[in-house]
């Protein structure tokens, strides 16, 4: 087993809920939002910062988006 292979499986060893930060595909399972409606989102949203871009891949601030959704009417 190489060192990736033991941080990946580290990582998926934490909760969903106890990680600061999710993927796009992640957040959908997690949420009940779709994919397309999150990055939708974040492209409406540019100027918030309940994500972060890693490279070209968006994760989402998991506690952060979660008050940015309880203030929300409608998603």
């Amino acid at each position: 087993m190489g060192k990736n292979e033991m941080s990946e499986n580290v990582y998926c060893e934490i909760p969903i809920w106890h990680r600061y930060t999710l993927t796009i595909e992640e957040a959908a399972r997690y949420y009940h939002i779709g994919e397309g409606k999150l990055r939708a989102i974040i492209d409406h949203h540019s100027d918030d910062d309940f994500y972060m871009m890693n490279g070209n891949r968006a994760l989402i601030k998991r506690e952060k988006f979660e008050r940015f959704l309880d203030m929300a009417t409608a998603v």
